[in-house]
């Protein structure tokens, strides 16, 4: 088995904000009734609860975020995405749901910095001075689908892996010296 590789191998850009491209993460986008019992207890077995709208819940390397009334989007470390499906289709198999490995489908960055959230304001159509630690917040990066979320010391933005490149262009033009808002 090939070892997995991230879109744009790494790549990092110091502005008045720090971007750097961080991959490959696991991710498991996962579709049914968010209101079931069978998966809370499926989210309880890998150390996890139903996060509320627009939310993140964590645990050491696992998170599983709110992405819409019927979508979360499980992230863990991506030697963990196999064994995750199969405990998740063992748990939920007399429902209907869709769970599927997307972690080559995606592209990850980290925004850092005193600045960061400058990066993101000129971007994405969101109130970013009101947005919370751990929120998560799906919306668009200039023309192209996005989320990202802000923790203790930045923002993780996801997009998909074959804007990759346009992404990592966006937010280095957006952390440019001297463009500061």
């Amino acid at each position: 088995m090939s070892e997995p590789t991230s879109p744009l191998q790494g790549q990092s850009y110091e502005g008045f904000a720090q971007i750097r491209e961080i991959g490959p993460l696991g991710m498991i986008t996962l579709r049914c009734d968010l209101s079931l019992k069978t998966l809370a207890t499926m989210l309880k077995s890998l150390g996890l609860t139903v996060p509320a709208p627009r939310q993140l819940v964590q645990n050491n390397e696992r998170t599983v975020g709110w992405m819409s009334h019927d979508e979360l989007l499980l992230i863990l470390p991506y030697s963990e995405v196999s064994d995750a499906l199969i405990t998740i289709r063992k748990a939920l198999a007399k429902i209907h749901f869709l769970a599927e490995d997307v972690s080559d489908a995606r592209a990850v960055f980290r925004v850092e910095g005193d600045l960061a959230v400058q990066v993101l304001a000129k971007l994405c159509p969101v109130d970013m001075q009101s947005l919370a630690q751990n929120e998560l917040r799906r919306t668009r990066l200039a023309q192209v689908a996005a989320a990202f979320w802000v923790d203790q010391t930045g923002y993780t933005v996801v997009s998909f892996r074959s804007v990759a490149g346009y992404v990592m262009g966006l937010l280095k033009n957006a952390a440019q010296p001297g463009s500061e808002i």
